[in-house]
């Protein structure tokens, strides 16, 4: 039926993954442009229709809010899922200071490294460094598969071709990461702080963390 094919291929174990750590749809999942949502309709009760992939009255290529319930955007244009992503995560933490009842979701934006490329992205990421309580629950998802409909050019582009962490590195971090844990909450901030100041020692840290982000790649 025609489509993104391969840009969904590309995400079958992310798709799983984000399905099972999450408890979607209460945690929002939003797919930058929708290209790669097939896996997501497929594992949130679309199987079925999936054959009807953009045809008359079946499927709509991109994630569609009135599709599913695990749709909580679609916009069909790249480099918005960041923005819309804080947006939602901000009015989560309102509504849980007006309804104690109601619980804090985690939001995630899934976004390829084409559509980061844009400046809507950076203005959400931005943004978000002072967006307040809230921002906290978003989580940015970098697909950086170097696939995009037009090869992804620029400075940021070859920025995110360099940026590779060392694995004695990240495995050294995993391990401290699990010691702390287990630390008192006083300890564990310092720590975390120290863990701050080294990966900007040896990494000379990202672009992501001075924007606020704690990266993890």
């Amino acid at each position: 039926t025609g489509g993104h094919l391969g840009a969904s291929l590309g995400v079958v174990e992310l798709t799983v993954a984000l399905h099972a750590v999450f408890d979607t749809p209460e945690d929002k999942v939003i797919w930058d442009v929708g290209h790669q949502a097939y896996p997501h309709k497929i594992l949130t009760g679309r199987r079925d229709r999936i054959r009807t992939l953009r045809q008359p009255g079946g499927l709509s290529g991109f994630t569609r809010r009135s599709e599913s319930v695990y749709d909580p955007f679609g916009a069909a244009h790249s480099s918005t899922s960041i923005s819309a992503g804080l947006g939602m995560a901000v009015a989560h933490h309102l509504r849980a200071e007006e309804d104690p009842s109601y619980r804090e979701r985690s939001v995630i934006a899934v976004i390829g490294d084409g559509s980061i490329s844009a400046g809507m992205a950076y203005e959400a990421m931005n943004n978000a460094a002072v967006a307040g309580p809230g921002a906290e629950r978003l989580i940015v998802i970098l697909n950086d598969n170097e696939m995009s409909i037009a090869p992804p050019v620029g400075a940021m582009s070859n920025y995110l071709s360099r940026l590779m962490s060392s694995r004695k590195f990240m495995g050294l971090r995993e391990l401290a990461g699990k010691v702390v844990k287990k630390l008192p909450a006083p300890v564990e901030r310092t720590a975390r702080k120290a863990d701050e100041y080294a990966r900007g020692m040896i990494t000379g840290g990202t672009l992501f963390e001075e924007l606020g982000f704690y990266y993890v790649g």
